[in-house]
C-alpha cells in the first residue's frame, strides 16, 4: 500500500459497515479513510511528523484566508480540545468568561470553567433560541471584568446554528477575546475565522472533515496564543506548550499521538479537496437535510427548531404523540435496516435527532426515509 494514496489499496479487504451513523460524530467514514489505518507509524519519524505539519497548514487554510493564524492538535475527544483551549486562553488572574449557552455543549463549557476555577458568566437563551444580541451588548457594557466570550457555532443538542459573525462583531466592539466551538460545523459550513472575529476556534477529527475519533484541534491567532504561556491548568492539556513543541519539533507531539487517526485525517482532507472543498460538502449536507426534513414532514414528523435557525448538520424532531411510541424500539428497527440515529438531548422535551453529515449522500437519506416509513408502528 502506498503511504500517500489509499486508492492503491485493495478495497475488497475493507468490510462494509453494517449501518450508517446518522449522528453528529463519530460519523460514517469512507473506505479510503479506513484503509490508510492499516499501516503503523512512529511518532518520532520525519515521515509522520511531516504529515502532522501538512495537516496543521491545511487546517489554517480551511479556517481563513488571512495570515497570522496557527493550528495545534490535541489528543482525545473534541471536549479535550475545548477544555485545552479554555484552560490555556484564560489567564489565571483577572479574567472572566461569558458563555453563550443554548444547549448541552454550551453548558459543558460552563462545567469546564467550574472544574478549572475560572470566573464565568452564563448567558442562557434557552435551548430553542439563539443568543439575545441586545442582552449580550448590555452584559459586556455593564461588566468590564469580562475578558472573553465563548459560543457554540452549531449546538448539536438541537441543530441550531448560532449567529457567530454578529456575536463576534459585538465582542470586538467591546474589545474582548472571542472563542468559537465549531466542533460540528468546521469543514461542513463555509465561514472565515477572521471574518467572524474568532481568536480561538476548536473542532475535532471525527466531524465534518470526516476523519475518525482520536484528536481535536485548536486554530488560533498567533499573537493571542503567544500570550498564553503559563495559563494552563493542566500539563497534558496545555495548548501553548503543545504548540511550541509542534513548532520547534516540526510536527512532534509532546506525548504519544494517535498516529492512525492522524493518518486517516490526512486522507479525509484529501477527500474533502477532491469533493470540491467546504462549499461542495456544505451543499451535499444541505441536500441531505432538505431531503430528510421534507420526507419526515410528509411522514407526519415535526422539526424542533425554526427553519431560519436550523443548521444542515443535525436535525431534531419531536417524538410522535402516541402512547405506543418508544424510541428504543424505533431505534432498533432502524438499526436493523442499516441506520443509527441519535436520542434527544433536550430538557423536558421528547425528541430524537438525525445527523446529515459524514460519508452520507442524498440517496442514503432517501433509503432512510423508506426505512422510517416501514418502521412506523404507532
Amino acid at each position: 500500500m502506498s503511504d500517500n494514496n489509499a486508492n492503491h489499496f485493495d478495497f475488497n479487504q475493507i468490510p462494509e459497515n453494517p449501518y450508517l451513523l446518522l449522528t453528529p460524530g463519530p460519523l460514517s467514514t469512507s473506505k479510503g479513510v479506513r484503509a490508510v489505518m492499516f499501516r503503523d507509524w512512529c511518532t518520532w519519524d520525519d515521515d509522520y511528523n511531516s504529515i502532522v505539519q501538512e495537516i496543521r497548514k491545511e487546517l489554517v487554510q480551511l479556517a481563513t484566508q488571512k495570515s497570522g493564524y496557527t493550528a495545534v492538535l490535541i489528543q482525545g475527544s473534541g471536549t479535550f480540545s475545548v477544555e485545552s483551549a479554555i484552560g490555556t486562553m484564560m489567564p489565571r488572574k483577572n479574567s472572566k468568561l461569558l458563555v453563550l449557552t443554548n444547549g448541552a455543549y454550551g453548558e459543558r463549557i460552563v462545567k469546564i470553567t467550574e472544574y478549572l476555577d475560572i470566573p464565568c458568566v452564563v448567558h442562557n437563551s434557552g435551548e430553542l433560541s439563539p443568543p439575545d444580541l441586545e442582552r449580550l451588548e448590555k452584559e459586556l457594557k455593564n461588566d468590564p471584568t469580562i475578558t472573553h466570550v465563548a459560543v457554540i457555532h452549531c449546538e448539536t443538542t438541537t441543530g441550531i446554528l448560532n449567529p457567530v459573525k454578529q456575536i463576534g462583531e459585538i465582542v470586538k466592539q467591546h474589545d474582548k477575546k472571542f472563542f468559537v466551538d465549531a466542533m460540528s460545523s468546521f469543514g461542513g459550513i463555509p465561514f472565515d475565522m477572521d471574518e467572524i472575529h474568532a481568536d480561538f476556534l476548536v473542532s475535532s477529527a471525527n466531524k465534518c472533515i470526516q476523519g475518525v475519533p482520536g484528536f481535536g484541534f485548536i486554530i488560533a491567532r498567533v499573537e493571542e496564543l503567544q500570550k498564553c504561556e503559563g495559563n494552563a491548568r493542566s500539563l497534558s492539556l496545555d495548548a501553548y506548550a503543545q504548540w511550541v513543541e509542534m513548532e520547534k519539533g516540526n510536527g512532534k507531539w509532546r506525548f504519544t499521538s494517535p498516529t492512525h487517526t492522524v493518518r486517516a485525517f490526512k486522507q479525509a482532507l484529501v477527500e474533502l479537496k477532491e469533493e470540491g472543498g467546504i462549499e461542495a460538502r456544505y451543499n451535499r449536507y444541505s441536500e441531505n437535510h432538505r431531503i430528510l426534513v421534507e420526507g419526515m414532514e410528509r411522514l407526519g414528523f415535526e422539526t424542533v427548531i425554526k427553519k431560519e435557525w436550523q443548521s444542515p448538520i443535525i436535525t431534531s424532531f419531536h417524538s410522535p404523540k402516541s402512547d405506543e411510541y418508544n424510541f428504543k424500539k424505533f431505534y432498533q428497527l432502524l438499526k436493523g435496516k442499516g441506520f443509527v440515529i441519535y436520542p434527544g438531548k433536550l430538557t423536558g422535551l421528547d425528541a430524537f435527532r438525525i445527523g446529515n453529515i459524514g460519508h452520507v449522500f442524498p440517496e442514503d437519506m432517501m433509503r432512510l426515509l423508506y426505512a422510517i416509513k416501514e418502521s412506523i408502528f404507532w
